[in-house]
């Protein structure tokens, strides 16, 4: 490995992908409210947010995407059907994305939730200690 490049981590993380359903379709297509509970819901789940985008589709819908010092979130939403599609994906082990998407669904008023949890990457040398 060049001397330039110091390890400042693990290539590890866990990848948390859900479907909630049962949404009031007014929350799932109100940008500003979906931005600030995505950005409070991973800070809450001990995420780091560095930036969050959207972009709110005619007629209905928004997606919403967040950065994350971990490496990143989104949310895709289809208020005609009250539901919505998310992914949060952080590296290490600082945050939480499986509490992150429980939160979310909490402040979304899910009334239905299916979530699958991918372990990525390597697993640290004393994953096992």
């Amino acid at each position: 490995m060049p001397s330039e490049f110091v390890p400042v981590g693990v290539f590890s993380g866990k990848h948390v992908l859900a479907e909630l359903d049962g949404i009031d379709p007014h929350l799932l297509d109100d940008e500003q409210f979906l931005r600030s509970t995505l950005a409070s819901t991973l800070t809450e789940a001990g995420a780091t947010v560095c930036d969050v985008i959207a972009h709110r589709f005619e007629p209905q819908g928004v997606t919403v995407l967040a950065m994350l010092s971990e490496s990143h979130a989104s949310v895709h939403t289809y208020p005609e059907i009250g539901a919505v599609f998310v992914d949060v994906f952080t590296c290490g082990d600082r945050a939480d994305p499986q509490e992150a998407v429980r939160l979310l669904a909490d402040a979304l008023g899910t009334r239905s939730m299916n979530m699958s949890t991918l372990q990525r990457g390597r697993l640290p040398v004393n994953a096992g200690k």
